[in-house]
């Protein structure tokens, strides 16, 4: 090899510790290299061999869960799933974790975040329609939860409203356990032809290698490393490995990326996300059982003085990398300079196997493909089942002495208050087609030119998956699938985002282990397959991991949007009747944490087989025009359901206990039981869906009507909406507002 310009030092144990590679990964590298490696081969290996980018401590969980089904076009393993939608029209979409950015340049990390997971929709060829998100903070209380809050939404809101793309749902929640590595999550979804899907494996040896977008910075290096790691309290010194990003690029990155697709230039298309131009070139010509040569001095950059370590594994943002056809490269050059991006062509294709980089002249990298892809590390680490929790002793929870009091503290607690003040700073209404808007059980985007809908939800409850992660895993899934059905979508496929802490600590590898055990079950039980999908380990400091978070992106499909339900009231002397069953189950409960300040018991189980009869009864009940509203229930129960129906409506109810809640109420009221739907419907049809849900075997009873300004019970309780809505509204923006 020709000795680089820059002269690079020995390699060394702590140089290659400060990469994040273990000596026996070493070893292995010096086995499959036969020498040791300069510093650009040993940061290259390292960036593909961590756990950001190889995926080495759950590979093998991962291929556990279902992936396949009539309507996948593609699983995981490319930028993004695809699933079919009919008439010749694909859905695109992935989830992805910010979280290690994010807490240390909130903004940024934020804004990256969500231009990755466009990048990576769009790469496929898909028109990105909406984003989601889904946020983890730690307690209010904690001096920089505000900061970050604030922060993390801005850049959210900044680049999703600077690209044309409306955020249209997601969840935010506050635990002390997030304290010190706060988690964000963004998730994309994008339409395409389905016979115009793009993929990244490479093809045609000598076919030129293009980069176009953005220029490439010193920005973000060792951003997968770091994404790799737990935090300890220097965590504000790894700022330098944050990106930054540039919305209008991406939306100009977009436009040309899609006029180029309408051609027939492309074989092959990556984007540069994590580990920048090392992952793509890589990826592409190892998915492509081929060689790759690219000279490092054609890349653009902003910065002089750039080394082939520092342009290798940067993670500037706004960048593609191409395979294109030899014939089509002017017309691509035209459009990309159209556009005023950068188009370079850095390199080509060849039969050698090999990953060879030059610069100035002489070699600076050669490496073999296959081995950076196929010898990385797949680990199956010691894991620890997570301990059963005892029953809960129900006699131990006293019932409130006046239940509607009880849910206005619930209703106005972190967890529970409207999130009103952040989605207001996302623009969800831009491309005109949000037919159902942020604060439902799930947004609603229409398909332009058609009559049919994607509904999309993100979904988990932590605390149940700290309680029991095989149960906690399942009902993440059971409540996404519930929260399609809930406005009448057909669930189709799901993306995932798995946050957990030190997976080299047994009992945390336990909570994951017992995660995935979860989700099969329920993805197979739903028919809800898994089509792309991202895990984040090590998310803790100094010890301390964030409660167990396998975040659930879902996907379905309406027919028709005109048939859609929401959750509001729509007008007084409706009969409001509850579709499924409960025993009252106050273990794990927000009324346990909140009210009693105690946080023991298990979590409700997960009747897989009652949430598929229960939630396709109720998509029947939704598609035959039988009910005018539909929310499901989880935290809270049913209490919380009912208030937030009425203040969505700003339409009262009344409502009986039956006799078997007498001696505990608040379990009726309170208890987070799943499977369960509240439903309304015109007076006089009540007593047909009654039979049909006995027809169906499914449990249904009439459970009061709507009307009024007030909540009341059978128990004389009362309570204004106006009052309760006033407390759900006002926490948040208080907060924020507070110095």
């Amino acid at each position: 090899m020709t000795e680089s310009m820059n002269p690079e030092p020995a390699i060394t144990p702590a140089i290659v510790a400060e990469h994040g590679l273990t000596p026996e990964e070493y070893d292995r590298l010096l086995a499959f290299l036969g020498r040791a490696p300069n510093l650009t081969e040993l940061g290259i290996v390292s960036v593909m061999w961590s756990e950001h980018c190889s995926y080495k401590s759950s590979r093998r969980w991962l291929k556990t869960l279902p992936t396949q089904g009539r309507q996948v076009i593609q699983g995981p393993g490319e930028n993004a799933g695809v699933i079919d939608i009919g008439d010749g029209q694909a859905a695109v979409f992935k989830m992805e974790s910010h979280n290690h950015p994010s807490f240390i340049e909130p903004y940024q990390g934020a804004a990256t975040g969500v231009g990755g997971i466009m990048r990576d929709v769009f790469t496929m060829g898909a028109r990105p329609i909406a984003n989601l998100n889904a946020l983890r903070f730690g307690s209010p209380e904690d001096a920089k939860t505000r900061h970050l809050l604030a922060g993390v939404v801005a850049g959210i809101g900044g680049y999703g409203n600077c690209m044309g793309v409306p955020t249209v749902g997601g969840e935010v929640n506050f635990d002390p356990s997030y304290n010190g590595n706060i988690l964000v999550n963004a998730m994309t979804v994008g339409l395409a032809d389905r016979d115009r899907i793009f993929y990244s494996a490479a093809a045609g040896v000598g076919n030129p290698v293009i980069y176009v977008g953005a220029k490439t910075g010193r920005d973000g290096i060792h951003g997968a490393t770091m994404a790799s790691a737990a935090f300890t309290d220097d965590a504000e010194e790894k700022r330098p490995t944050v990106q930054v990003g540039d919305p209008f690029t991406e939306k100009l990155l977009l436009e040309a990326c899609l006029e180029l697709m309408a051609t027939d230039a492309i074989v092959a298309i990556q984007d540069m996300g994590a580990a920048g131009l090392t992952s793509s070139s890589v990826e592409m010509s190892s998915k492509g059982d081929l060689g790759i040569e690219l000279a490092l001095d054609r890349v653009p950059v902003r910065e002089t003085g750039m080394t082939p370590y520092e342009i290798m594994l940067s993670e500037s943002q706004e960048r593609m990398l191409m395979v294109l056809k030899p014939e089509a490269m002017e017309t691509a050059r035209a459009i990309f300079v159209k556009w005023e991006l950068d188009f370079a062509e850095i390199g080509r294709l060849t039969d050698s196997g090999r990953l060879v980089l030059t610069m100035n002249g002489g070699t600076v990298a050669d490496l073999p493909v296959q081995p950076l892809v196929d010898e990385a590390p797949n680990y199956d680490r010691p894991w620890q089942p997570t301990p059963a929790r005892a029953p809960l002793d129900a006699a131990s929870i006293p019932a409130p002495a006046d239940p509607l009091a009880t849910l206005a503290r619930l209703i106005g607690c972190p967890d529970l208050v409207s999130r009103r003040w952040i989605w207001e700073q996302y623009d969800h209404l831009v491309m005109a087609n949000t037919v159902q808007r942020p604060g439902g059980d799930a947004a609603v985007v229409r398909i332009e030119g058609t009559r049919k809908g994607l509904a999309l939800t993100t979904d988990c409850t932590p605390r149940y998956c700290a309680a029991d992660p095989k149960r906690g895993g399942a009902q993440a899934v059971a409540e996404a699938w519930r929260n399609l059905t809930a406005v009448g979508a057909r669930p189709l496929a799901l993306t995932d985002n798995m946050n957990f802490g030190n997976p080299e600590r047994p009992e945390i590898m336990g909570q994951f282990v017992g995660c995935i055990e979860g989700m099969r079950e329920a993805c197979l039980a739903l028919e809800f397959p898994v089509v792309s999908g991202n895990v984040s380990l090590y998310n803790e400091t100094n010890g301390t991991g964030i409660l167990p978070t396998p975040v659930i992106g879902g996907v379905g499909l309406l027919a028709d949007v005109s048939k859609m339900a929401s959750l509001a009231f729509k007008t007084a002397g409706q009969a409001i009747l509850l579709i499924g069953a409960g025993d009252g189950h106050l273990g794990c409960s927000l009324y346990l944490r909140e009210i009693e300040g105690r946080e023991d018991g298990p979590p409700p189980a997960v009747d897989l087989a009652a949430e598929r009869r229960n939630g396709d009864f109720v998509r029947r009940l939704i598609e035959g025009g039988h009910v005018t509203t539909c929310h499901d229930l989880s935290d809270g129960g049913l209490l919380v359901a009912l208030a937030e129906m009425a203040m969505a409506g700003g339409i009262g109810a009344e409502i009986a206990l039956p006799e078997e809640a007498a001696a505990a109420p608040h379990g009726w009221l309170f208890g987070e039981d799943q499977a369960r739907y509240l439903v309304t419907a015109e007076a006089d049809a009540a007593a047909e869906i009654l039979r049909m849900a006995k027809a169906a075997r499914v449990p249904a009873s009439t459970i009061g009507s709507t009307g009024g300004g007030t909540l009341t019970l059978s128990t004389g309780h009362t309570i204004s909406v106006a009052t309760l809505k006033k407390t759900h509204e006002e926490w948040l923006p208080a907060y924020m507002r507070e110095a």
